[in-house]
């Protein structure tokens, strides 16, 4: 760490290097900068946040057009601390001039939990004498108290403490041995802890008493196995080597590969944030998509008793998922020939933090690109892909989330979410009926129904910002069966409807009709189909919100309500549940819905610069299988060309195998992967 920080050092005052890229993540440097500068004006504060304050859009795009002669975008810090009595602060720094720009009090709201934060709390309620006597009654004696564990959560909202006052509510676990896991021991009572006194305020008690399991322990770790008896041993190693390099290159944080060009920024909140892509179309650049995101996300829990209508967890606006962020490891987070970037953050007491290997970037094979075999004569032509990954993994208490965001040479780009970890757990007496709100995954274990739902943030630039949604529904075609327009009845097409306002644009996924959303440049039509270039968002996994109208979940996460929202851009619109999440009541709803409230009905999103998101994820009824260490469970969705290409824009790719039917003809046995100049196609 103290080479990283010299070798940084060094580049912040060498004459010859180059300044940062704009949409760079701040340095260790910067942020400690920042923290000075802050200090100098304010004095003692706690910081919850410092991170790039990201260029306004127009003044970015005029120096991404003309980075010689426009004016190069300044570097600044976005800035979020506590000072002392809880009172939060918003401001800004910049850095190119050394002042502070905007320092506003902000009052009644709480910035997210931080990892500092959350490690307090288990600390506190192993002393507190409440807590104590709430273990003694369910079975736990106070000298087993090293043996209690608690998954701190902010509290949600819970109208009987409101947003005053900086809230954790500790979810209570026992361990039996240190290598136990304690999931398979959760306790029946909940602290509230206050983070501002650091101490335990109240004690939710169910009024039916479940004492601590008698079970056995339920282990996932190597001992356990072996002691079970061991790993299965049919398994050989696959190696993964790439003796040449790799096939992309990294210039400072911007990628270049197949025609792909891809600015990878982090942040604490939304981990990776891929910017300014482009696709080099036969010599022409060509801007798709300026900004892509995971901008939050909400796991609403589906049991209503008392209190566990707080368990509705929105994990990158109230824990981070920058900050929760693992380190990754060669050989088993990522395999093959690897390259990392590292995520550099703030603490509380205002010290500059790096998390080594937070992004991982590789490439994999990705099967068959195309293939086709003539029946005729078998000549065929078969080429396989390749795909670049760009992936994260961050730990949120018991889950984990894989975050691949996944480029193909075609154009599409995939983002792929893998679910593993542990299932949040509650106690349950024996026979004790689940109601059907969760389900006994091991005796004395509930685990409980629950959604998980992700709000991805597109903000498209398909041959430019001027750009409108379409909703497209397969469906078929009309006039009845036996009628002239349609005689045999096997007509169908793609009924394409246009958004012309955010509240037209509030809709929802259907199945039955293949439902899927184009964002076009409709001042650009393809020559042959005369359609206009765009990009389709191809996405099945895609549940309602199903926690009710009305309810806390429903005003708290209102970007949820629909699985597609689009609004007109606004530099200031990026976390879709406002930019305080926790303890806010939902009333009045934050992010999303106000902003298209504020829009009013007439705003128009036709042909102008807008943002669209999507919501999706899954609905998870917990079974057997998924304890006590879930086996990972996917979901993706495609971004996918339409339009946008005049032909397929992967010929180019070396084929592994080609036969023309003249080869065929000549009983040529070899791979045709001839150059025009006779030499080798490397396949």
């Amino acid at each position: 760490m103290v080479l990283d920080r010299l070798q940084q050092l060094t580049h912040q005052v060498c004459a010859t290097a180059p300044p940062p890229h704009p949409l760079d993540p701040l340095s260790t440097v910067e942020i400690d900068a920042v923290v000075g500068i802050v200090r100098k004006e304010h004095g003692s504060l706690n910081f919850n946040a410092v991170t790039l304050y990201e260029p306004r859009k127009a003044q970015m795009m005029a120096w991404v057009a003309d980075p010689e002669d426009a004016p190069r975008p300044a570097r600044a810090a976005d800035i979020v601390a506590i000072a002392p009595g809880g009172k939060i602060y918003d401001g800004v720094v910049d850095l190119d001039q050394k002042k502070i720009i905007k320092w506003q009090h902000t009052p009644n709201v709480q910035p997210l939990i931080t990892m500092e934060d959350l490690q307090e709390v288990e600390h506190v309620v192993r002393k507190d004498a409440k807590v104590i006597e709430q273990c003694g009654i369910i079975g736990i004696p106070k000298e087993d108290m090293h043996k209690v564990y608690c998954d701190p959560w902010t509290i949600g909202y819970d109208e009987r403490f409101g947003s005053g006052v900086r809230l954790q509510q500790a979810l209570m676990y026992y361990r039996p041995h240190p290598d136990d896991s304690q999931y398979t021991y959760p306790l029946d009572f909940c602290p509230i802890y206050n983070s501002e006194t650091k101490k335990i305020i109240h004690i939710d008690v169910p009024p039916v008493r479940r004492p601590v399991s008698k079970a056995a322990p339920n282990n996932y770790h190597p001992a356990a196995i072996e002691k079970e008896g061991g790993y299965r041993t049919d398994i050989k190693p696959i190696h993964i080597t790439q003796p040449d390099g790799v096939s992309f290159e990294v210039k400072g944080r911007t990628i270049e590969w197949q025609n792909w060009n891809i600015h990878v920024g982090f942040n604490y909140r939304e981990g990776i944030v891929l910017n300014n892509i482009t696709f080099n179309d036969k010599g022409k650049v060509r801007p798709v998509f300026w900004r892509l995101s995971l901008a939050e996300m909400v796991v609403p829990y589906g049991n209503p008793e008392h209190p566990h209508q707080r368990k509705h967890a929105f994990d990158l606006g109230e824990y981070g998922g920058g900050y929760m962020t693992n380190s990754l490891t060669l050989g088993c987070d990522c395999k093959g020939a690897i390259h990392y970037m590292d995520a550099a953050f703030v603490n509380r007491a205002g010290a500059s933090t790096i998390i080594k290997n937070a992004i991982c970037i590789h490439e994999e094979d990705a099967g068959i690109l195309f293939k086709h075999t003539d029946f005729r004569d078998e000549s065929m032509v078969v080429t396989r892909g390749r795909k670049l990954i760009i992936s994260q993994i961050f730990t949120a208490a018991n889950y984990e989330y894989c975050v691949y965001w996944i480029f193909h040479q075609d154009g599409t780009i995939q983002l792929e979410i893998k679910l593993t970890g542990i299932l949040n757990t509650y106690a349950m007496n024996p026979s004790e009926d689940t109601k059907g709100w969760g389900t006994e995954v091991y005796p004395g274990v509930n685990a409980h129904n629950h959604q998980h739902l992700f709000c991805l943030r597109v903000d498209p630039n398909i041959d430019g910002p001027s750009n409108t949604v379409f909703q497209v529904d397969a469906v078929q075609g009309p006039g009845e069966v036996g009628s002239a327009e349609n005689k045999y009845g096997n007509a169908f097409y793609a009924k394409k409807t246009k958004f012309s306002t955010p509240l037209e644009a509030m809709s929802d996924y259907d199945g039955s009709t293949s439902r899927t959303w184009d964002m076009a440049n409709t001042n650009k039509l393809n020559p042959y189909s005369k359609k206009p270039v765009s990009y389709k968002l191809v996405s099945r996994d895609v549940p309602p919100l199903l926690p009710k109208a009305g309810g806390l979940v429903w005003k708290r996460a209102g970007f949820a309500r629909h699985a597609i929202h689009v609004t007109k851009y606004d530099d200031d619109q990026v976390h879709p549940a406002g930019r305080h999440v926790p303890q806010t009541s939902g009333e009045p709803s934050e992010g999303l819905p106000a902003w298209i409230e504020a829009a009013g009905p007439s705003c128009s999103i036709d042909n102008t610069d807008v943002v669209l998101w999507h919501t999706f994820g899954l609905t998870h009824f917990p079974a057997p299988e998924d304890y006590p260490i879930m086996p990972a469970e996917p979901m993706t969705l495609l971004l996918r060309p339409r339009n946008f290409f005049n032909r397929n824009p992967v010929l180019d790719v070396p084929p592994s195998f080609a036969r023309t039917p003249t080869q065929v003809a000549a009983n040529a046995s070899s791979c045709a992967c001839k150059k025009s100049d006779g030499s080798s196609v490397l396949v």
